[in-house]
């Protein structure tokens, strides 16, 4: 789990690392579950480190001649990225978090491309829209644009609240202004740790290889490519015409529970086999249908083994804490609803926050006083706790496994590392040549790092010159916007930022799967700042949003690097991107929160729309902004929430003492940070995809590697990109004409298989 790097985060130094395989046939002979039933002598070999799959998945070979900057990419990139930054709002008011799939925005991309290359003339003016055939480069920097729209910005979050829950509308100049800041802080910071977490073949960024399948599906010639392309068009159109029937017709489909058919009233079932519908239940043994919601986060046929058998113990882990929790009814659970993320009083009842604010919204002790301490659902608590386990484990699981991997993180800091910062840094940035040294016959380089070289890079310069006008237009927002935040705190929240991208990044890159660190910062903040919800959501907002900014930054970068886009071209669309993408992401709020207020403030929501995220961001904002001495320190209620932190990072620890004395236990195959953050995810949203999500990742990251690696790896990631692909464009078409995105939802007539008036797999509906 290991290998070494060197290199600075300030230089054009591509750390240098082992090559851990050059053969073109590479089996595990470790002995365990992922060992080769295929024979050594066969054309067939398991895929089995980074290297191995990062060059035999997808294409190597660059043509230097495709030429990204036309007219045509900025036309489709600007139109596409319109798109996305609209379809990524509406998925934020979503009941499951739902994101904006990159294979859905190559499939339009391409699909535009292609037409514009076949339909319009060659002459004249029109050449423009129309310069030859549509080729790898541009569509790459299509998605990469459209990609860094396609996210709902944290800054809309803040703003969704002031709304919602404090009947205040900021003003929209500041507003767009604090969305421009908050998003571009990450990718100054981000861009200047490439060496790091981009560069080595280590940081494989398992969830973009679908995408570059595609790719070389799409645009290479020959026989193979062909027979891919034509799997990827089947999968694509029959998953496509199947969404239909689970997200409109058939939505019993969401979650088939044979357990809730059984027994409709019964509350306990609800709890913990229900998940069709938004905080319904744990989904245990429930069967998903809908891709939607099997692949929301991440595509199960693209994580590597190690980081979904993790996963799973957490899962299991976390249906036995919360059932736990619940039925001993710790923390008073049962006055509660099972999953919320609202605050209570201690009858049940929804605490109106704004009857302890003053008029400054800070926290009125004497108010406070008349109402009583709030409380949180118990599950959410663990959720809390066990995010802190799990975010601790990272620290010290990355220094014992991967200290290697990120020693440049540090090595700059020396005094010759500074003194060569000094030297090497170009001040005169519009002047930079970008062109690197290295040796490019070093085997050690990344191959598609090798092919990289050629082309000017975008300099450290850049991306500093982009965080420090960040930096000075968001100390100009806290201040003009009445956060409450001192700019001392701002400060603390990025200083928090940049040591969180080095170690969830890294842990990103590796696993493919990315910790919400969230709930630790609004502990950070809610310390510094006591007393002020409104300060602690600002802080949270620079504290935690650079951070998921930085590696959204760096896995488009991997992206350019896999398809080899020039890195100057990347960055352009990157900027472009994510500007547009804050200001659609800006409008699309203010028109849902108009048409969709009661919805967004109920404690369930309905399949289609749910306040879930501005209610958690509230309620951790009023918790640990307002409230973090009278709930959390030692002695009080919650106290074993902080405290995770510290236990967390011991947690590593025994298995990595295993490891070293008796490694053939393979303790090595555990993510700790992965089990423990897990304990604590089924707490919100539809759970009822946990049984096809890992019945499909199994089936594929195991059985299809291990037992035909050859068809592995032609078809499996073809395949999971056209099942997002397909899925993603099924679900924005419904979305505005029978959901609801465009005003009034037009839902199926009520069945048996689509229960309109509970939830959809008949568990009994509770208040």
């Amino acid at each position: 789990m290991s290998s070494t790097a060197e290199g600075a985060i300030s230089g054009h130094v591509v750390p240098s690392e082992k090559a851990l395989s050059t053969s073109d046939k590479s089996f595990d002979d470790k002995g365990d579950v992922e060992t080769a039933t295929v024979d050594a002598d066969s054309e067939e070999g398991v895929l089995s480190d980074e290297r191995d799959i990062a060059t035999h998945v997808i294409s190597v070979d660059d043509d230097p001649s495709l030429n990204p900057w036309t007219f045509r990419s900025f036309f489709i990139g600007l139109g596409l990225s319109a798109f996305g930054g609209v379809l990524a709002e509406i998925y934020y008011f979503k009941p499951q978090t739902v994101l904006v799939s990159l294979m859905f925005l190559a499939v339009v991309s391409y699909v535009l491309g292609v037409f514009m290359e076949t339909f319009i003339p060659r002459r004249g003016f029109l050449r423009y829209l129309n310069p030859g055939p549509f080729n790898k480069k541009e569509n790459a920097f299509i998605v990469i644009m459209a990609s860094a729209s396609a996210n709902s910005a944290l800054g809309t979050e803040v703003l969704a609240v002031q709304r919602l829950y404090y009947n205040i509308t900021p003003n929209p100049a500041a507003s767009i202004f604090l969305l421009f800041s908050s998003q571009l802080l990450g990718y100054g910071i981000g861009g200047m740790m490439r060496g790091i977490l981009l560069y080595p073949s280590k940081m494989l960024y398992p969830t973009v290889l679908p995408l570059l399948s595609m790719f070389d599906a799409l645009y290479e010639g020959g026989m193979e490519a062909r027979k891919k392309l034509r799997v990827f068009y089947m999968v694509f159109a029959a998953i496509f015409i199947w969404e239909l029937f689970p997200e409109w017709i058939f939505p019993l489909l969401t979650g088939f529970s044979i357990i809730c058919l059984a027994a409709p009233n019964n509350a306990a079932v609800s709890r913990v086999f229900g998940g069709s519908n938004g905080n319904e239940g744990l989904g245990l043994l429930s069967i998903c249908f809908d891709w939607q919601y099997i692949s929301g986060g991440v595509n199960p046929m693209t994580i590597p083994l190690k980081a979904q058998f993790s996963n799973l113990l957490g899962y299991l882990l976390c249906m036995v804490v919360f059932v736990a929790v619940y039925y001993k009814n710790i923390w008073m659970a049962q006055n509660f609803p099972f999953l919320s993320q609202l605050l209570f009083y201690e009858n049940g009842t929804q605490y109106d926050q704004t009857l302890i604010l003053n008029a400054n919204y800070e926290v009125d002790p004497t108010l406070l006083a008349e109402q009583g301490l709030p409380y949180y659902s118990s599950t959410w608590i663990v959720y809390l706790l066990t995010s802190n386990l799990g975010l601790a484990a990272t620290f010290t699981h990355l220094l014992l496994w991967n200290r290697d991997d990120l020693r440049s993180a540090w090595s700059w800091m020396t005094p010759s590392g500074v003194k060569q910062i000094w030297a090497n840094f170009d001040w005169k940035f519009w002047k930079a040549d970008g062109m690197r040294k290295q040796d490019i016959d070093d085997e050690n380089i990344d191959p598609h790092y090798k092919q990289m070289l050629k082309y000017p890079d975008a300099p450290n310069s850049w991306y500093f010159v982009v965080f420090l006008l960040s930096f000075v237009v968001s100390l100009v927002v806290i201040y003009k916007s009445n956060s409450t935040l001192p700019w001392w705190g701002f400060i603390i929240s990025l200083l928090l930022a940049t040591i969180s991208i080095l170690f969830f990044g890294a842990l990103g890159a590796i696993t493919g799967f990315g910790l919400i660190i969230q709930p630790f910062i609004q502990m950070i903040g809610g310390y510094l700042h006591s007393g002020k919800p409104v300060a602690n959501m600002y802080f949270v907002l620079y504290g935690y949003n650079t951070v998921s900014q930085a590696q959204l930054l760096l896995r488009d970068l991997k992206i350019a690097q896999y398809a080899k886009l020039p890195p100057r071209a990347a960055f352009t669309a990157q900027i472009l991107g994510t500007l547009l993408g804050a200001i659609l992401n800006f409008f699309i709020m203010n028109s849902i929160i108009d048409n969709q207020r009661e919805i967004l403030l109920s404690v369930q929501g309905t399949n289609i729309w749910s306040g879930q995220q501005p209610q958690q961001y509230n309620s951790q904002a009023i918790a640990w902004g307002g409230l973090s001495h009278e709930l959390f320190s030692a002695g009080q209620r919650y106290q074993w929430v902080p405290w995770a932190y510290l236990v967390g990072l011991f947690i590593p620890v025994p298995f990595w003492v295993i490891h070293r004395y008796w490694p053939k236990l393979r303790a090595d195959y555990l993510y700790t940070p992965v089990i423990a953050y897990f304990i604590g995810w089924l707490c919100v949203g539809i759970n009822s995809s946990i049984l096809s999500y890992f019945a499909i990742a199994f089936f594929s990251q195991w059985w299809l590697r291990t037992r035909h690696p050859r068809w592995f790896a032609k078809y499996n990631y073809i395949i999971g990109a056209a099942l997002d692909g397909g899925t993603q464009v099924m679900v924005f078409i419904l979305s505005f004409a029978v959901q609801g995105a465009g005003g009034t939802a037009h839902l199926f007539p009520a069945w048996w298989g689509a229960n309109q008036s509970g939830n959809y797999d008949h568990c009994a509906y509770l208040n």
